[in-house]
Formats: structure tokens, C-alpha cells, sequence
């Protein structure tokens, strides 16, 4: 019997959830497929994200310090400083060359995590020099900067040091050139995947006129305004008789949670919940739903065909919810509204008018951890082995 491949998989989420959870998806995967996988978390621990039967190995974890990226911090709400980058870089380096891989991941990266170049590099010269097959794993959407030279230098690593890029989305919706107008340059690395969706348990439901309203915002930690601005329409919306249930986030800060128990004691018609294992079956059964934009959320409000109303996180230099947002809207397949000055009156009637309209169903391929799994393996198999 031939040994399975052993693949280590490398990502760092920040401030969201959304990366640590493809990056987990696709983890599931490859080990469902009969590869070895070692998941390199180098983000805080989440609770309730499943990598099935691949292996993780938790990194010192680092955290975004405030929604703009200003700084770094370490578990403690320290500023990461050399020592930590050595120590971490020790770690990773170690237990990567320990784990014998023969292909090595890295989500977003030289796409992003720039501020990550100090393990990264020193981890894809080690892979090169080993024979590795190397991939970079990174979403449909990059957050355009407006620095040409990040986009030089982003396309200038891939072509030294990556054989596969894989583009979790489809060009039908959005060319990766939209936001990373390199792409050509690269194109002999490209792989559209389609977009990453968690395995559904759950069927689309065909009546939803008994549903909650769903607000949610991800992992929370900026979702305050969203939340704030749904109470608001609330009190002015046709379906304040229904039921409206927030689902906060582990990561929305306690002042921002304490206004929604407050909400939740005044109006019985309120209910809160900081996080629910069960997100995906609320999705599939509620009247409409209330998000931000992100990534994982959407794919899956489109996959179950929820009606859905989407507020996207566009704060400093964030493009990427908001474009796939309107680019979703003008199918029809959803609503987007602006999150600045946004008018409760107009959010109670944009919900309502989606509630009643629905969700139009688009043409994409929601198979995105399959098919990345079946190029990786693939590419694996043709590639001479590693010398690790």
C-alpha cells in the first residue's frame, strides 16, 4: 500500500474566522481524500472550528490589535517583538521539517500576511531547497492597497517560490485580475478551485415563512454597528412581530454584547446568543437574513438560497466584502447596503422587501474544497518526491 501523502497546511487568521475556517475546510478535505495533514495554526485558538482528522499544531498565536491592522499582539495584548518573531520562526521551522511533508500550503500568502514574511520566507526557502510542492491558498477577492509594488512583489514570490496557486472562487463572478491585475503573469499557476463551502447538513428550506430574522456578523469583533443599526430598524420594521435573534460572535466586544442582553431583556422578541454551533441550520430555516460580507457566510446564505441582506465590513482599506457583495447584488442574489450613515428605515424595508422577493440562485461552484484537495493531490502525484 502506497504511504499517504503528508501535506502541511500554514494560516494565520487575525481578526475574523473566516480564514482559520477554509483553511479548515480544506484541511478536511485532503485528510478525507487519505493525505496526512498538519494544520500550522498561527491565530488564537477557536473553539468549534473542525479539521476532521488532520492534525493541528497551535503556534504561538498572534492578533490583530484593532480593525484598521495597526498592530500585533501576542496572546497577553503584547506588541509582537524579535524575540517572539524568533521564537515563533524556531517553532514553525522545527516542527514543519519534523512533520516530513511533501507539499506545503499557505493560505493567502504572498497575497497577504505580508506582515509574515519573517517565517514565511524563511519557510518557503527551506521548502524549496526540500523538493516540496508549494501552493498558495487564497480567497476569490485581494483588498486592493493601491501599492503597485506590493503587486510586483507579490507576483515575483509566486513565480520563485510557488508551483500552484489556487483561487477559491469562480471567474464567472470575478476574475482574480480584478484585484490582482498581475494575474497574467502568473497564469500558468492559476487553478480556480470554485468557492469554499462547509460540508451543508441541511437541505435549502422551501418555507421559510415561520423563520427568525438571523443577524450575525462571523466571529463579531466588528460587528457592533451592525448589530446597533438592526435594534434600530427593529422597532421599524414590518417584521418586528417575528422573532429576531443576534448571533454575536465570540469576538464582539463585551460593551457591544452587553447592549444586545439589554435589548434581549427589554423585547422578548429579542433573542441573543454569543455563538451557536448550529449556525448553518439557523441559516437554512430563517425568514431573512442580516451579515456582514464575509467570505464564508455568503457562500453559504447562497448555497442554502437564504434571502439575505448584506452590511459589509469596509472600514480603513477593506474593499473585498463589498465587492462580491455587489456583484452578488446586481444577480439578484441578495441585497448590499452601505454600513456609513446607514438609514434604519431603509434597512426595515430592504429586509422585508428581501424577505418577500427571496433568493435567486446563481450559477457558481460551491465545490471549492474538493476540487483544491484533487489539484494538490494531482500535482503531488506528478512531482518528483521531496527530499524533507
Amino acid at each position: 500500500m502506497a504511504e499517504a501523502p503528508r501535506i502541511a497546511l500554514y494560516v494565520q487568521h487575525l481578526l475574523g474566522i473566516g480564514h482559520l475556517r477554509r483553511a479548515a475546510a480544506l484541511a478536511r478535505a485532503l485528510a478525507d481524500a487519505g493525505a496526512e495533514v498538519l494544520v500550522l495554526s498561527g491565530g488564537v485558538k477557536v473553539a468549534d472550528v473542525a479539521f476532521g482528522k488532520a492534525q493541528v499544531l497551535q503556534l504561538p498565536p498572534c492578533l490583530a490589535a484593532d480593525s484598521v491592522f495597526s498592530a500585533l499582539l501576542d496572546e497577553s495584548g503584547r506588541v509582537i517583538d524579535s524575540e517572539w518573531k524568533d521564537r515563533r520562526r524556531e517553532l514553525l521551522l522545527k516542527e514543519t521539517a519534523a512533520f516530513k511533508p511533501q507539499a506545503l500550503v499557505i493560505e493567502m500568502y504572498p497575497f497577504g500576511r505580508r506582515q509574515f514574511r519573517f517565517e514565511l520566507l524563511p519557510l518557503l526557502y527551506w521548502a524549496q531547497n526540500a523538493g516540496l510542492l508549494v501552493a498558495s491558498s487564497v480567497r476569490d477577492i485581494l483588498v486592493d492597497k493601491g501599492r503597485d509594488d506590493r503587486v510586483l512583489e507579490a507576483a515575483d514570490l509566486v513565480r520563485r517560490y510557488f508551483d500552484l496557486v489556487l483561487v477559491h472562487g469562480d471567474p464567472r463572478l470575478v476574475p482574480f485580475e480584478r484585484t490582482f491585475p498581475r494575474a497574467p503573469s502568473i497564469a500558468d499557476k492559476l487553478n480556480y478551485t470554485g468557492y469554499v463551502v462547509e460540508k451543508l447538513a441541511v437541505a435549502p428550506v422551501a418555507d421559510r415563512s415561520n423563520g427568525d430574522v438571523l443577524v450575525s456578523a462571523g466571529g463579531g469583533a466588528v460587528g457592533g454597528p451592525l448589530f446597533k443599526a438592526a435594534l434600530a430598524a427593529r422597532r421599524l420594521s414590518t417584521l418586528k412581530e417575528r422573532r429576531w435573534r443576534f448571533v454575536a460572535g465570540r469576538n464582539l466586544p463585551a460593551a457591544d454584547f452587553a447592549i444586545l442582553e439589554e435589548a434581549a431583556r427589554i423585547d422578548p422578541g429579542i433573542v441573543v446568543d454569543r455563538f451557536r454551533p448550529d449556525f448553518t441550520d439557523l441559516l437554512a430555516a430563517c425568514h431573512v437574513s442580516l451579515s456582514q460580507g464575509g467570505y464564508n457566510t455568503v457562500m453559504e446564505l447562497l448555497a442554502l438560497r437564504t434571502p439575505s441582506v448584506i452590511i459589509p465590513f469596509a472600514e480603513g482599506q477593506e474593499s473585498e466584502q463589498a465587492l462580491r457583495a455587489a456583484l452578488l447584488a446586481e444577480r439578484g442574489a441578495l441585497d448590499m447596503l452601505d454600513g456609513e450613515d446607514l438609514d434604519p428605515a431603509l434597512l426595515a424595508a430592504t429586509l422585508t422587501r428581501r424577505a418577500r422577493t427571496g433568493a435567486l440562485p446563481v450559477d457558481l461552484d460551491f465545490n471549492g474544497a474538493q476540487h483544491s484537495a484533487d489539484i494538490i493531490l494531482a500535482a503531488l502525484a506528478k512531482k518528483p518526491a521531496a527530499h524533507a
